[in-house]
């Protein structure tokens, strides 16, 4: 979307489509007395009929015949106000998005005043709508040769209030670039293996610093191995394709100081190595750099809204490949940090490139550490496919962080890392590691192996392997990438100082 007008009657309005809330209680709806006139006398008595739903995240569509240029109204159903969430109101206007997207709109004009609600105001509204609309309007690319489908682009916005129209232009500009780059995230995660190999990945973080002036550094496998990367070296040696480890600096600050690390897993295609995947396990090991999706996500976010808040990202990217080469089940390696560990299943190879890329973040400066990777199925069967499983070794951090999955409405549940666990990890004949003790507590025991590397510092680690693919459309988005975990990365380095 690039161009957002402001309106403030409905008569100035130029879109052919207009999107309004409709509440329980109009009554309670800015400037109702208003529009119902605009639109006819017979529009009240087909709302209390039914034929326009006030049930909330129901969307009844109208022609209109007016002489307006509007010619097509989309209701969206708000039900009780004062029930109505921001996560409520965001999925709304995400299914709006699906909704322009099926009838091809390209411009489109939102009343602002009809979405308000008691605990809702006119600037959050215009976010949300800034941020799900575009969310759901979203479409998996493909390379289908039979397809004549013209594509829809959402070209033109205007937003009808009578506040703070400026005020209201600046937050809806701010939602869409979040959306924006939850879509670019999406676009990673769904690309074939074969168009996304570790020095793809690398060569878009290139581009991404250009664009934002951050500082970038690729290293390749020769650097890693003068580094003593074993953990990334070890997971790579099966493939034909070189390692990288990526790193974006952005500093707003004078001084490189009080530095919040993101940490992304970017295994760009998972067989599980020599711990082999079965047939059906395999399919959609694509998107195994989830993490590093979401954290670039991230990065495009805080490259457009500049928080004043110093991040590092950091990205382990390789993939992991079966060959006479590949690491093998009790080889026993040395990752960057000088710790030993005994491998015991090479489909645990996430851990292994984190581990690295954890210890290198603390290396460049990082005083907080969030790593984020698509870890385990283990999370899965503990929380299922909705939520994003969390362990911490900093209360206050962590509590501080949660702050931020409120305002984004993506769930993270915390589960316990006990010193039981962590003696777990430590048991090793061989090493100072093993990286697979078994498939109990198996979320917790992944996730607290890269604790290991963490150390003292404070840390976060979020396992996305349920949320950062849904298995069917959703309010928000197709079935596909979901870009879990970028909105809530930004919203975090933006409020935290």
């Amino acid at each position: 979307m690039s161009i957002v007008a402001g309106k403030q009657t409905f008569q100035s309005v130029t879109a052919e489509t207009i999107i309004i809330g409709v509440g329980k209680h109009r009554e309670q709806m800015k400037n109702w007395s208003e529009f119902s006139p605009f639109f006819g006398e017979t529009l009240e008595a087909w709302i209390r009929a039914g034929e326009i739903s006030s049930d909330r995240k129901k969307i009844t569509k109208m022609p209109v015949a007016t002489n307006s240029n509007i010619k097509r109204i989309l209701f969206v159903g708000l039900g009780e106000g004062k029930t109505l969430t921001e996560e409520n109101l965001r999925e709304a206007f995400g299914l709006v998005g699906k909704e322009l997207k099926a009838l091809k709109v390209n411009d489109f004009a939102v009343w602002l005043d009809s979405f308000v609600s008691p605990t809702i105001e006119e600037v959050d509204v215009a976010f949300l709508a800034g941020e799900g609309i575009p969310m759901g309007f979203y479409k998996v690319p493909h390379y289908k040769t039979t397809s004549n489908e013209v594509d829809t682009y959402l070209d033109r916005i205007e937003l009808i209030t009578k506040g703070n129209l400026e005020e209201a232009v600046e937050s809806f500009e701010v939602g869409q670039i979040y959306a924006e780059a939850v879509n670019e995230a999406r676009n990673l995660v769904n690309l074939p293996p074969n168009m996304l190999t570790p020095t793809d990945l690398a060569n878009y973080a290139v581009e991404l610093a250009k664009e934002y002036d951050f500082e970038v550094e690729i290293l390749n496998k020769a650097q890693l191995e003068e580094l003593g990367m074993g953990g990334i070296l070890s997971v790579n040696q099966g493939s034909s394709e070189e390692p990288r480890l990526i790193t974006l600096k952005y500093q707003a600050k004078d001084k490189w100081e009080d530095v919040l690390a993101f940490v992304g897993k970017g295994v760009t295609y998972d067989t599980g190595g020599y711990s082999l995947k079965p047939r059906e396990g395999m399919v959609g090991m694509k998107g195994d750099m989830g993490g590093a999706a979401a954290v670039l996500g991230a990065m495009k976010i805080i490259g457009e809204t500049r928080p004043k808040r110093n991040v590092v990202a950091v990205i382990g990217a390789t993939d992991n490949m079966v060959s006479g080469t590949a690491f093998k089940p009790d080889d026993v390696i040395t990752t960057y940090s000088g710790k030993t560990v005994e491998v015991l299943n090479t489909d645990a190879e996430g851990r292994l490139v984190l581990g690295d890329a954890v210890s290198y973040a603390k290396q460049q400066g990082a005083n907080y550490l969030i790593d984020v990777a698509t870890l385990t199925g283990g999370v899965i069967i503990a929380l299922g496919m909705d939520k994003t499983g969390a362990l911490t070794n900093n209360e206050e951090f962590f509590e501080s962080f949660m702050e931020a999955t409120i305002e984004t409405g993506e769930f993270v549940w915390r589960l316990p890392l006990t010193e039981s666990d962590k003696k777990r990890i430590r048991k090793s004949d061989m090493a100072d590691l093993n990286n697979s003790p078994g498939r109990d507590g198996h979320m917790i025991f992944g996730g607290g192996f890269v604790g290991e590397f963490a150390e003292d510092t404070p840390w976060i680690h979020l396992d996305i392997a349920g949320t950062s693919e849904a298995k069917a459309p959703y309010d928000l988005g197709p079935k596909g990438a979901t870009g879990a975990m970028v909105r809530t990365l930004a919203a975090f380095a933006t409020k935290t100082k």
